[in-house]
């Protein structure tokens, strides 16, 4: 039966999937895939096979399915007529017991959901991997698509010989057939398909094991043959050891689920996602080049965030994606714990603090900002609700009620909860039945204050006759607020006082130093607020901001700082200053990165523009300085390094060093190692301001054909300051549906090269004229892509208030998105608006 076009049906609602798991009582799905074809190219689709045995209590239900075909259905051993809309099997005539078999064929993916197939450019191998969350294993095979429906799934798959074939369970039996061989899986415990998966390929696997108080598991480490040499398996296997026997302890549970497999993929939509027994990976954990202490701290974060999943959310699922929360914001604040308590990497928190919480105070400043148990009606919300607000907010919170109840009560409540959920489904009260039992506290007004409200507090000190703490939007805050005073040319701390805080105004009540020269209240990232420093303690940070000792004390400044410029509230030329002489003494990689990724985007946001270019050049000349300062081989060095081929790409006062550079006509600094990446970043650069050619481009596809190295070329190909080039490739971006996810992502970022806006200017209409049939017609995960990356960069809000009005009955999620990206906008118009000598 021949496909219809995927009809809306494929937005599943909460109500009608709450109203489906009470008449539906899922016992076993079992999964055959025939995928002996996959290195046939011209052949889009595969073989997929389901059966699904089902207890229900209802005449009709519907099955999950999104592919080409549905060819057969059967049940209860009869041959039902085929009744799909391209994403919903209708049933009717239900017995008390179930057995419906859904013969089909999928379809590979291009676009990283479902089933997504990727050709290696260097040796022309086929890999395969599976990525589902929320809602796509519809992709791949029927099945009811909700997380409270969990079942015990067994996966059989057809592979061609050669390959390496893995599922969630561990392998229990192969055999050869005709082309390739046949591997059956262990049965797992029960699970929600969302978190179900396949992957095959010949990939590369190194093997060891972990054993704790007599349990053993099997670990695997797995990449493409041709990124083999630069997998640094030692670490990886490293950290995991640690994170299992850490939560084993803490959460005083097993590892449930057998083996424990970790892929790194290509192509990959996010960080990794926590599939029992086969976690996958994006390949940017993987270094091909020189790489940083902050990487590898944000490589084992994101190996404990998705361990601990194997508890939260693995184990203890949500009932919907209103709870999502449940598990991605414990996920996010256990991957920063477990790092510094078992992970090897005592600096986490300060990262978190720059970062994370970061992401969330942007986050949290949107008009679309959310509670972080939010209301999620259907599918698409739920897609976007992976956002700063359910991981990063939810994880400070979080780190606040640890504080509040005590570490070892939290971990108490934690047990709790495991013991009394596992393989179910929860929803809020679950859990804080089970912290409040541990802990002896009353969670409810905590989580009235946190959980059920958005927005983000501001907390700064006024010096008056004494001093007074002073908060926006006032939430219940607990929090230490630091005093340093210079000693010469150094800040040091003189004292700390710790304070509970409710109201907009509470008065220090403490004997303090109202005449220190800096003042930090959260000085120990203690809450979730926005810092503003007062005007003395900035002029101190500027002056001697470096010579803060303790790096988490300075994580919170310079987040004090960049907040203050987004806000309008520090000019952008002060802030750069700030960074050009502070950061070439930052110790810490993360805090470094952050600075002068923040200079970056000071400059092409929210600087006026009369001062844009001077600001670029003065900027590039720092990074430039302070790359030839660094410490040979040092990750300052790596660091100031990318940040100027950041600075190069809108000032071109570099271009003939950085061309003698790439060429070897000059020497690069000792200790510096050209790698790909950095090549790439400084080349792309170069194409922006029109100092490469194609063939310098082709060149160094040539030195560099990984996957990796294709899509760095269409960048730089696409960045080239043309209008017509922009233009051809913002077509491209658009009509051509043979584009990768990751081709895509270097188009858009070959369009938006340099912050060129007057090359694409005359596109702002077609912009607007193509968003509401993309968003019909594509994937979510293409569409938000287009509609994100692609919008214009103008100087007024007329044209998109103009579509936010014409299109009021628009979907819910594509109207968020350009809410979301119109705020931005309005904020870079206001801030520049304010800068000191900006024309009003």
């Amino acid at each position: 039966m021949a496909s219809p076009s995927l009809a809306r049906s494929a937005n599943l609602g909460r109500e009608e999937t709450a109203a489906r798991a009470v008449g539906i009582h899922l016992d076993t799905i079992e999964v055959h895939l025939d995928l002996r074809d996959a290195r046939r190219l011209d052949d889009i689709t595969f073989p997929t096979v389901t059966t699904l045995t089902f207890d229900a209590d209802v005449d009709a239900t519907w099955i999950d399915f999104i592919g080409a075909s549905v060819d057969e259905v059967t049940v209860n051993g009869a041959v039902r007529e085929v009744r799909w809309d391209g994403a919903r099997i209708q049933l009717d005539a239900l017995a008390a017991h179930n057995v419906v078999t859904v013969r089909a064929r999928g379809v590979y993916s291009r676009s990283g959901e479902g089933l997504h197939r990727f050709v290696d450019p260097v040796d022309g191998e086929v890999y395969l991997y599976t990525q589902y969350e929320p809602a796509d294993s519809r992709r791949v095979y029927a099945c009811f698509e909700q997380p409270d429906l969990k079942a015990r799934w067994r996966f059989h798959v057809s592979v061609p010989d050669g390959w390496t074939v893995l599922s969630g369970g561990a392998e229990i039996a192969r055999e050869a057939v005709d082309a390739g061989i046949h591997v059956s899986f262990a049965e797992t415990l029960p699970l929600s398909s969302y978190i179900t998966a396949v992957a095959a390929g010949p990939y590369h696997r190194v093997d060891e094991e972990w054993t704790h108080e007599g349990q053993q598991v099997a670990l695997g480490v797995l990449c493409r043959a041709s990124l083999a040499p630069h997998l640094d398996h030692e670490e990886i296997f490293d950290v995991t050891r640690r994170g299992l026997t850490f939560f084993s302890e803490a959460f005083d549970y097993p590892y449930p689920w057998g083996k424990y497999d970790q892929i790194f993929v290509p192509e990959y939509n996010l960080g990794a996602m926590e599939n029992p027994g086969l976690v996958t990976f994006t390949e940017a954990y993987i270094f091909r080049g020189a790489s940083t202490a902050a990487q590898h701290e944000g490589r084992a974060n994101t190996i404990l965030h998705e361990m601990a999943h194997m508890w939260f959310g693995d184990l203890a699922t949500m009932r919907w994606w209103d709870d999502l929360w449940l598990k991605e914001s414990f996920a996010d604040f256990m991957g920063a714990h477990a790092a510094v308590a078992a992970g090897g990497f005592p600096d986490a928190w300060v990262t978190f603090a720059s970062r994370r919480k970061g992401w969330a105070y942007e986050q949290d400043q949107l008009p679309t900002t959310h509670p972080i148990v939010a209301d999620i009606v259907d599918l698409e919300a739920a897609k976007l609700n992976f956002d700063g607000i359910t991981y990063a907010k939810g994880a400070s919170v979080l780190k606040q009620l640890v504080a509040f109840v005590g570490e070892e009560a939290f971990f108490r409540g934690a047990q709790r909860y495991f013991a009394a959920h596992a393989f179910g489904s929860t929803t809020l009260p679950d859990l804080l039945t089970a912290l409040e039992a541990a802990s002896g506290r009353d969670l409810g007004a905590w989580t009235a204050a946190w959980l059920q409200t958005s927005g983000v507090s501001q907390i700064g000190v006024e010096r008056g006759d004494g001093l007074e703490i002073v908060q926006t939007d006032p939430r219940p805050h607990r929090l230490s607020v630091g005093f340093y005073s210079h000693e010469d040319d150094r800040l040091v701390p003189r004292a700390t006082v710790d304070l509970d805080i409710v109201d907009e105004r509470t008065v220090i009540d403490a004997p303090v130093l109202p005449d220190a020269d800096l003042i930090v209240p959260n000085v120990d990232d203690r809450t979730y607020a926005k810092v503003r420093l007062n005007e003395r303690s900035t002029d101190a940070v500027a002056r001697s901001l470096s010579t803060l000792d303790d790096a988490l004390v300075r994580s919170v400044v310079w987040a004090a700082l960049w907040n203050a410029v987004r806000d309008g509230a520090l000019p952008t030329a002060r802030y750069l200053e700030i960074v050009a002489r502070h950061a070439p003494a930052e110790a810490n990689a993360a805090l470094l990165a952050d600075a002068v990724s923040h200079a970056g985007y000071a400059i092409a946001h929210y600087a006026a523009r009369a001062d844009r270019d001077g600001l670029a050049a003065v900027w590039l000349e720092a990074a430039w300085q302070a790359l030839h300062a660094a410490e040979p081989g040092s990750d300052a060095q790596l660091a100031w390094a990318r940040a100027v081929g950041g600075a190069a790409a809108v000032c071109d006062d570099r271009a003939g060093d950085l061309r003698d550079l790439l060429s070897g006509a000059a020497p690069a600094p000792a200790g510096l190692s050209l790698d790909p990446e950095l090549r790439w970043s400084w080349l792309t650069a170069l194409a922006t301001t029109g100092h490469t050619t194609v063939a310098d481009a082709a060149a160094e596809l040539a030195a560099d054909p990984s996957s990796k190295g294709r899509t760095s070329h269409r960048t730089v190909l696409a960045a080239r300051p043309d209008a017509q080039v922009r233009a051809d490739a913002w077509r491209s971006a658009w009509d051509d549906q043979t584009l990768t996810n990751d081709e895509l992502d270097a188009t858009i970022a070959g369009i938006r090269a340099g912050g060129r806006r007057d090359l694409v200017a005359t596109l702002d209409a077609d912009y607007y004229a193509r968003i509401g049939d993309v968003w019909s017609q594509r994937s979510i995960e293409i569409a938000r892509r287009l509609v994100r990356g692609l919008f214009p960069a103008s100087d007024t809000l007329d044209d998109a208030d103009a579509w936010l009005a014409a299109n009021a009955h628009a979907p819910a999620s594509l109207r968020r998105i350009v809410i979301e990206q119109r705020d931005g906008l309005a904020r870079d118009l206001r801030v520049r608006a304010v800068q000191p000598g900006s024309v009003r």
